[in-house]
């Protein structure tokens, strides 16, 4: 039986690569953007302005909170959703870490 050994890195590593999973969709990409643009969302909303059905829009949705970067409240049939504005400060300053981390300098002056 496989292993999942992504426990055995450390946590902001985890998180990072969390927060990329759930970015590695454009679909994803542009319900951050609509959220962003209108503040709050309700979900029958966000397939009007995407080229998705409905069931898709919601995976999408589902993805962004697991990881975090929305929050939603069920409101009887509609749900409502927008961005966690703390996490997505989070994932901000969790990318400038990585990139300061990576010697850009160094990284380049070895490639073939």
């Amino acid at each position: 039986m496989a292993r999942n050994k992504s426990n055995e890195f450390p946590p902001d590593q985890q998180d990072l690569a969390s927060w990329a999973k759930a970015l590695g969709h454009p679909a994803r990409i542009a319900i951050l953007q609509t959220l962003a643009e209108k503040g709050t969302c309700i979900c029958g909303d966000l397939v009007g302005v995407l080229p998705l059905a409905q069931p898709t829009v919601s995976q999408h949705l589902r993805e962004l909170k697991d990881a975090g970067l929305i929050k939603g409240e069920i409101d009887g049939a509609k749900s409502c959703y927008c961005i966690d504005k703390e996490n997505l400060m989070h994932l901000f300053a969790a990318m400038n870490k990585f990139k300061e981390s990576l010697s850009l300098d160094k990284a380049f002056n070895n490639c073939c």
